[in-house]
């Protein structure tokens, strides 16, 4: 055992984890440091995939043989706006959802709304959105062979470029850019680009809307339906928790095909829909189950997305918002991004294109503060839950 000195006036507890700083050096195997004391797992190194030069990204990559005709394989992948040498171990889609994961623009999700502004503990945010669409979409991946790795870094990414305050930000930032704000295109262009992420990933999160043209995958395709069936799902669940609505208003067609409870619903859309793509080819729901969802999601918009409640915040968020956009398109050299770029001229396009980038990753918390501070927004107007 690695011994870790000097440690003084701890609880025994905390003196058991302190003395496991450095791991642990098995008897048996001096060459090694373990994590527990009393480690035991082994595993055997002669298999001829890998032997003991581990399970190499190229032999992984022969497996995809195994994928869906149609599945986006990894070899042959890879496509980066700057050139990069491969992982050894990971393909190139695995190190896409690596890579989103530590992107700071994912981790601001978690103070992002999804339905409900700065939500309690029970209500979901864009990021446990983005988790929940990653598991349904992956599950229907795997089960229609196709490339998960691929299928989750969609899934994770696809609202990386939403704003703050949820889709009001949309129409909050839509006046200050010449083609307007789109969350899915901004996302791949913007939010992620750094990223330098695969042309398959960013046209996967730029098209997952209905609205915008195709994904060029089909796990982009699962990626589209995975969120619509999962936010329809969810953001349900989440109203009947906080007694927005029953579970008895769900439209009785609704509930007789899919269920009140999210596990139900879930279930029977991603079930229809692996059924109905492995009979037909095409990634897709049958007509039945389509017709559900789409009922499913108009009660929710009426009941739920469009009550008054919910208007009268999407308006909250779209005059704070404003404000903070006019405000730095005035005062450009106080983003520190323009700043470190060498500055910017108050006013002009490529102001107004730095003050939303800048707005738009923005979490609720910080977004509403800031706007109390630098553009003097009144804190009692601002959405309930927002501590000014």
């Amino acid at each position: 055992m690695v011994v870790v000195e000097h440690i003084n006036d701890l609880t025994e507890r905390n003196e058991r984890w302190a003395a496991t700083m450095g791991g642990f050096r098995p008897e048996t195997r001096l060459e090694v440091i373990t994590a527990h004391e009393d480690s035991s797992a082994r595993i055997e190194i002669s298999d001829v995939d890998h032997g003991d030069q581990g399970v190499h990204r190229l032999a992984r990559e022969d497996r995809e043989g195994l994928l869906a005709p149609g599945a986006t394989r990894a070899h042959g992948a890879g496509q980066r706006a700057l050139e990069e040498e491969p992982d050894p171990w990971r393909t190139c889609f695995e190190r896409d959802r690596d890579r989103i994961l530590h992107a700071s623009s994912f981790r601001r999700l978690a103070g992002k709304t999804q339905v409900f502004v700065y939500p309690d503990d029970h209500q979901r945010t864009r990021l446990t959105h983005a988790l929940e669409v990653a598991q349904v979409a992956t599950g229907i991946a795997r089960a229609l062979g196709l490339n998960v790795a691929l299928t989750e870094a969609i899934a994770l990414g696809h609202d990386c470029g939403h704003g703050p305050g949820g889709h009001a930000s949309e129409d909050a930032f839509d006046p200050f850019l010449p083609n307007g704000f789109n969350h899915a295109p901004w996302g791949a262009d913007v939010s992620l680009v750094s990223l330098n992420l695969c042309v398959e990933t960013l046209d996967g999160i730029r098209n997952h809307s209905w609205s915008r043209p195709a994904p060029s995958t089909p796990e982009g395709e699962v990626v589209s339906w995975a969120d619509r069936i999962a936010y329809v799902c969810h953001d349900f669940e989440d109203a009947v928790s906080t007694r927005i609505v029953t579970p008895e208003q769900l439209p009785q067609s609704v509930a007789d095909l899919c269920g009140s409870r999210r596990g139900q619903q879930l279930g029977t859309f991603i079930d229809a829909m692996v059924a109905t793509t492995l009979r037909y080819g095409t990634i897709g729901m049958d007509p039945q189950h389509a017709q559900a969802l789409a009922e499913f999601r108009a009660f929710n918009y009426d009941s739920i997305y469009l009550r008054r409640e919910s208007r009268d915040q999407a308006d909250a968020v779209v005059e704070i918002l404003t404000s903070l956009v006019e405000h730095f398109i005035q005062h450009p050299n106080t983003i520190p991004e323009t700043v470190a770029q060498g500055g910017l001229v108050a006013g002009e396009t490529a102001a107004a294109h730095a003050a939303v980038s800048h707005v738009a990753g923005m979490t609720d918390r910080y977004a509403f503060r800031s706007a109390v501070a630098l553009t003097g927004y009144n804190p009692d107007r601002l959405p309930q839950g927002i501590d000014p």
